[in-house]
């Protein structure tokens, strides 16, 4: 693809999102940056969040793992779903109850002090290595394709890349990124339906062949029922409803979002609205996946080392222009829209967990949050780097693994302060929290040794807050006469 082409797509694809942020934070102050003013529409709120909650690797990988697993990823979205609604009506209601910016503040006023900012800053370690992974895929890929070819060194790509995240993120926050996440949602959705369809007439299918062309084909099995496989039903469909509520219902980056809506009614409309779009988007991947293997031995194409190769390299060197152009928004679209609220979220965290932000008077807030702003973008740039100089596609894959493990105890402390009542040693909480996700992962080198052949899965997050809440119980001491229930509002900003 001709990287002058590339590089004008790119730049009016960008000028479109700063127009956006232009419109968005004219006026803008730490509470627009923060909550929006709570007044986003909620269906824009749930349209925008398929954009955050897919990446660029779920853009490439989940189709490409259709060869190896079939349909049965979708196991794992029907648990999602029963995940989707525990946070619809649990957490949401708690979150609008106490009128939280940052729900981490639910743990200081159930806990104590200690609890709470363990609880930020595991949600700090595992969205800055997540952010910086993704963003490492789209520049990887844009370097290949663009300023590899120009000769630019891999950083400066990446220092553009983070720069224009920057730009439209830095002065409205979580208000322009409402917006722009919209906008990038419609490219990532319109490049999966165009691939699907470019693929369909090159094959001579009309939409009803290609459905049951994909559902008799070998990659058309959604159900695994062999309980010592990794994709069995119910592992996947438990696992999926767990790491639903982990990594979304208790992830700053996607309840922030959820948390701009006017009140808690829109905000359950936009959560069951997203559902819908959810499903639908995630059997086109896997649809689209189904049809890149049939195409490629359709077509005689040797299949690419690495799933994950497949995508690009049939959209970028087979499929013709237009697929090309739309791959290329699609990528970008998917892995931006994750990044960019990924930064609004730590700014966020950070300020209101660790700089008391509602002490401080609304200028000083506005010199704060632009310098962590900066700080977590450079922070970003330097862990990309770091991925780039390691250069082991199995290394950095062990760390991005590893970053689901910092979840299990977000589930476990979470799931104890909700489902007890029980008061805990708050200042062992870190202790806890810390040797959990350890013991998990020794338990999951181990497993097929200790437990007849057993392999973990998404599971293992399940284990991990299980560890948790069991520690946190031994940690518990009896309610004296004079100990109530501790529930306190949000810090306001």
């Amino acid at each position: 693809m001709n990287p002058i082409l590339v590089v004008s797509i790119l730049v009016i694809y960008f000028g479109a999102l700063l127009v956006i942020a232009y419109f968005t934070s004219r006026n803008a102050d730490t509470q627009t940056f923060f909550t929006a003013n709570k007044k986003s529409p909620w269906y824009l709120v749930a349209f925008g969040m398929i954009g955050t909650s897919l990446s660029g690797v779920t853009f490439i990988s989940v189709p490409g793992n259709v060869g190896t697993t079939q349909f049965t990823y979708f196991q794992f979205v029907l648990g999602n779903l029963v995940g989707y609604f525990v946070i619809a009506t649990v957490l949401m209601p708690l979150y609008y109850r106490l009128n939280l910016v940052s729900i981490y503040t639910y743990l200081e006023g159930r806990f104590g002090f200690w609890s709470y900012k363990t609880g930020s800053f595991f949600f700090l370690l595992s969205r800055t290595i997540g952010a910086a992974f993704r963003l490492f895929l789209v520049a990887a890929v844009l370097q290949i394709g663009v300023y590899g070819q120009w000769g630019i060194p891999f950083w400066v790509n990446v220092l553009i890349t983070i720069f224009l995240i920057w730009v439209y993120t830095f002065q409205g926050g979580i208000k322009t990124i409402v917006w722009t996440d919209t906008f990038q949602t419609f490219f990532l959705i319109s490049a999966v339906i165009i691939s699907v369809y470019l693929i369909s007439q090159e094959l001579g299918l009309t939409l009803g062949e290609m459905v049951n062309t994909v559902s008799q084909s070998d990659y058309g099995q959604i159900f695994n029922w062999e309980v010592n496989s990794s994709k069995y039903f119910w592992k996947q469909f438990t696992a999926g409803a767990f790491i639903a509520i982990a990594m979304t219902g208790l992830d700053q980056d996607l309840m922030q979002k959820n948390l701009t809506c006017r009140n808690l009614q829109d905000a359950q409309k936009n959560m069951f609205s997203f559902c819908t779009v959810f499903v639908f988007v995630n059997l086109l991947f896997l649809t689209l996946g189904a049809l890149l293997y049939l195409y490629a031995q359709n077509k005689g194409i040797a299949l690419p080392e690495r799933s994950d190769y497949l995508y690009p390299t049939l959209a970028l060197q087979h499929f013709g222009l237009l697929a090309a152009i739309f791959f290329l928004l699609g990528i970008t679209a998917s892995s931006y829209a994750s990044a960019d609220s990924a930064l609004a979220a730590l700014t966020t965290a950070f300020c209101i967990d660790f700089l008391d932000f509602d002490k401080r008077p609304e200028k000083e807030r506005q010199q704060l949050k632009f310098i962590v702003h900066v700080g977590f973008s450079i922070l970003l740039f330097l862990i990309i780097l770091l991925f780039e100089a390691i250069n082991d596609a199995s290394v950095v894959s062990a760390v991005f693994t590893a970053a689901g493990y910092t979840y299990g105890p977000l589930l476990g402390l979470f799931a104890f302060g909700m489902l007890t009542k029980l008061p805990v040693r708050d200042k062992f909480v870190p202790y806890v929290c810390l040797v959990s996700p350890i013991i998990c992962y020794i338990i999951n080198r181990n497993s097929e040794t200790w437990l007849g052949g057993y392999k973990f899965g998404f599971e293992i997050l399940i284990l991990n807050g299980f560890l948790t809440f069991l520690g946190l119980l031994l940690l518990s001491r009896r309610k004296t006469s004079t100990e109530i229930p501790v529930a306190t509002s949000g810090r306001r900003i």
